[in-house]
């Protein structure tokens, strides 16, 4: 019977199965979990694959898994009801103020004018309340500084600290995106349900707390990570000092964004996260000292044991390393014992007890991917290697590159589910790097820090050697993350799909193992019976012949991978529907948009405004929100978005093209339309010489131009009138009115995108389209229409309205914009135009799907 031999891991199948379908589907996904578990646990029990106690198990394990994260799920929700319904009515952006007493609970992370940490808070005072209430509820805590003193204030707050916060309690956001990061579930699978604003240090009264407790004990443990944090900055430069953090110890808060996402590019962030292979070489460098020492066996294993929980604590306590500290721990225990099985044992024992300790673990990315990888390496590398060639000399690298290989594939279905990219150099780049960085670099780095603590002289020499090292892989990082062409872009996939795709890659490696040991058994048997025929004719001799049943299943299995990946890469192959997204980038405009044959356009692309003025340079974080690399950008690269054929510019103004940058630095982008002018301003001038340095067509686009870009998409320039006097291009300081004004026609619906124009340019829009007309009271249909300067109320008139007669129309506005948009009188002009409205800060984004008979959705 298969599944006898393997009981623990059935088990763990079973657990997962169960709490994922609870987390995923509720309780009627449980009921179903349950029914199918039994179903299945029957038909192995009939089909003799399981005995009738282990298929018991099973089903009792998938039910306890549900009924498991049920019970988190009804528990994790907020004990201040009746505020979170106020906080419902009043809107996401509500705030009320407060004052709460509470414990820190985690270490301070300051960055600029802010500092934040959590607090698990057993008393809070929301004003108009007559009295304090007391409740257990975690929130985090914002505490904007408002001078640089107030940087080393926040920096001495220990987690363990006793502290009294006043400020403002306010909802998380969710995602207002579809398919867009939600803040707000994010931080609810870590139990907490509000934020709690500050203003200065002066609000937040911090004392002791007991010494004891477990928050003061990891306190300390903060405490030292700081110190050697502190260590690394000494040893290091500073262009190296928050990559060998992050290396070594786990703290990435100090990595370079800009080298982080190179390093992302080409899939080697798991460097920078403290997992398996850090943890095996700690436990290997730690035994051999043992060893040279002469310990005994016993001993050895012991201190190893009791060491493993100290380095998972001093690099971050991540689920990836909680993973394998888990599975060292277990495996040091099992060899004690001399009950050491096989690796799936072990990672079936660690995932079990980490999602009994916590279920929400199970949402987690890097819990997700440490897993999948592991056991891709556990039953993938032997079979891959044993098709590789037997090269004794190359046998190393040809170990290496079978781990190589099999990560890649094993990783690469959640990869492009989450991130949307993958590398073709990406094997190369781990390949090269990961054993040059994890057995050079990082025991370098570790072996500097310890010396540099007793002899600070020491430790500094011992760096100096891996500063080279630093800049030979930067450099190598760099050059290989240029290869742009060789980059991938991969809509996110169903989950069905990312299912599938690891269970027949199961599948594969299982088979590959039966096919290739079937072939080692039938060589070796072929090499017996032929030897004593050494001298024989070669006609003699017997030619071994695989299993065929086996060969059709892997090669099914290959054809089934490989059909996934063709729908992965191309899922809209045969989509014909238009899509119109007006998303939420706060107080700017982006607009992306599909034709029905996979082509598109982008126009403008948000910004965020930000100012600093002299003196408070102290105040810019080291990886401040930028609404292109935090909003747009991902959202596009969940779509699919390979190519912008068209990015339309419709004017130079911060909050229109701030975020393009982060587009033009990821997307290829094929052309460029803008109003042909150039405005003194930092962003301006440098997202321009962007895209010249990409070589992107530029067109200054005029009114009466038009391109059609399919057969169902046609689009035509409104605004702004050609200068036939002056065809170059032009300094302008105010953009407003020179806006680039479109309709889109997808098939017979037509888009009206209006930039920032106000009502004196809608009134010269409107003649010159009479003009250009010949019969000036039938203009085209409008069916949607972007309200023009986010609501202002000096734009869209009456006569506007009038003219295009929209069906429905759009505003792109932020939520807390100081502006009044959209303004009150707009809003009075589009309800006597009957038109239906949308605005992203309540609605968030607003998509339309445009087919030959109309527009058939609205809204998000």
């Amino acid at each position: 019977m298969g599944m006898n031999r393997r009981p623990l891991i059935w088990f763990a199948i079973a657990w997962t199965f169960g709490s994922a379908a609870a987390a995923g589907l509720g309780s009627r996904g449980a009921l179903l979990a349950a029914g199918a578990a039994a179903l299945l646990a029957l038909a192995a029990v009939l089909c003799r694959q399981a005995t009738w106690q282990l298929a018991a198990v099973c089903t009792l394990a998938v039910g306890l898994a549900a009924g498991e994260r049920m019970w988190a799920d009804a528990r994790n929700v907020t004990e201040l009801p009746e505020l979170l319904a106020a906080a419902e009515a009043d809107g996401p952006r509500a705030a009320y103020a407060a004052e709460a007493v509470g414990t820190i609970v985690s270490a301070t992370e300051v960055d600029g004018d802010r500092a934040m940490f959590r607090v698990a808070v057993h008393s809070v005072h929301v004003a108009g309340e007559t009295a304090a209430r007391e409740v257990r509820e975690r929130v985090l805590v914002h505490v904007r500084l408002a001078v640089q003193p107030e940087q080393a204030v926040a920096a001495a707050w220990q987690r363990g600290e006793q502290v009294r916060l006043t400020g403002e309690l306010t909802r998380p956001v969710g995602a207002s995106n579809s398919g867009g990061f939600d803040y707000r579930r994010y931080l609810s699978s870590q139990r907490i349900h509000w934020l709690l604003k500050v203003q200065g240090t002066g609000a937040v009264e911090a004392a002791p707390g007991p010494k004891w407790t477990a928050a003061a004990m990891l306190g300390r443990v903060d405490a030292a990570r700081a110190y050697l944090g502190a260590r690394m900055d000494v040893l290091y430069p500073a262009s190296q000092s928050g990559y060998m953090k992050g290396l070594v110890l786990g703290i990435r808060e100090d990595l370079d964004p800009e080298q982080f996402q190179q390093f992302s590019r080409l899939g080697l962030t798991h460097i920078l996260a403290i997992s398996g292979l850090h943890v095996a070489v700690f436990l290997y460098v730690l035994g051999v000292s043992l060893r040279l020492a002469r310990m005994s066996r016993e001993r050895i294993l012991l201190v190893l044991i009791l060491s493993v929980p100290l380095y998972v604590l001093l690099s971050g306590a991540s689920p990836s390393v909680v993973r394998a500290g888990l599975m060292s721990v277990l495996g040091l225990l099992a060899a004690r014992m001399g009950k050491l099985k096989d690796g799936l044992h072990l990672i079936a024992a660690a995932a079990v007890l980490m999602l009994i300790c916590d279920p929400f673990f199970l949402e987690n990315v890097s819990f997700q991917l440490s897993f999948i990888v592991t056991i891709g390496l556990i039953i993938g590398v032997q079979p891959v290697r044993r098709v590789m060639p037997k090269w004794k000399r190359g046998k190393p690298l040809l170990d290496l590159a079978a781990v190589t290989l099999v990560a890649q594939i094993v990783s690469f279905p959640v990869s492009i589910y989450y991130f949307n990219q993958f590398h073709i150099l990406s094997m190369v780049a781990n390949f090269v790097l990961v054993p040059f960085i994890s057995f050079v670099v990082m025991p370098l780095g570790a072996v500097s820090l310890l010396l540099a603590i007793p002899w600070e002289g020491g430790g500094k020499l011992l760096a100096f050697a891996s500063h080279y090292a630093n800049d030979w892989t930067f450099a190598i990082v760099d050059q290989l993350a240029q290869v742009d062409t060789l980059r991938t872009i991969w809509r996110s996939p169903p989950l069905w799909w990312v299912a599938i795709s690891l269970a027949l890659l199961g599948f594969f490696f299982r088979t590959l193992n039966k096919w290739t040991q079937g072939r080692a058994e039938e060589s070796a048997s072929e090499s017996e019976e032929t030897a004593p025929l050494a001298a024989a004719p070669a006609y003699h001799l017997h030619i071994a012949r695989p299993n065929r049943g086996l060969s059709i299943r892997l090669y099914m299995s290959v054809f089934m991978l490989l059909a996934l990946l063709c729908y992965a890469y191309m899922p809209d192959l045969l989509d014909r529907k238009g899509a119109v997204s007006f998303i939420d980038v706060g107080q700017g405009d982006a607009v992306h948009i599909r034709t029905p044959t996979g082509k598109h356009i982008l126009i403008d692309g948000g910004g965020t405004l930000s100012f600093v003025k002299p003196g408070e340079e102290w105040k810019v974080r080291s990886s401040p929100f930028e609404v292109g690399q935090k909003v747009l950008v991902p959202l596009l690269l969940k779509r699919g978005v390979r190519a912008i054929d068209i990015l339309v510019i419709s004017h130079l103004d911060s909050d229109h093209i701030r975020g393009l940058k982060a587009v033009l630095e990821t997307i290829p982008v094929r052309s460029i339309w803008w109003n042909g002018t150039v405005k003194e301003a930092e962003d301006a001038e440098a997202l321009l010489k962007q895209a010249l340095r990409l070589n992107i067509p530029m067109y200054s686009v005029k009114a009466g131009m038009s391109q059609q870009l399919d057969h169902a998409t046609e689009v035509r320039v409104l605004w702004p009138l050609a200068d036939h006097e002056r065809d170059a291009v032009i300094m302008q300081k105010e953009q407003n009115e020179s806006s680039v004004v479109l309709s889109i026609e997808l098939y017979h619906s037509a888009f009206l995108f209006t930039g920032d124009i106000n009502a004196a340019t809608e009134r010269s829009i409107i003649r010159n389209e009479q003009r250009s007309t010949s019969d000036s009271s039938s203009p085209s249909d409008i069916t949607i229409m972007k309200i023009a300067h986010h609501g202002s109320r000096f734009s869209t008139s009456s006569e506007w309205l009038n003219y295009w007669k929209p069906i429905g129309t759009v505003a792109s506005v932020g939520a807390t914009n100081s502006y009044g948009h959209p303004h009150p009188d707009v809003l009075s002009r589009l309800e006597q135009a009957r038109a239906a409205f949308w605005r992203t800060d309540s609605d968030g984004e607003v998509r339309f799907t445009v087919t030959e008979k109309g527009v058939q959705t609205f809204g998000k």
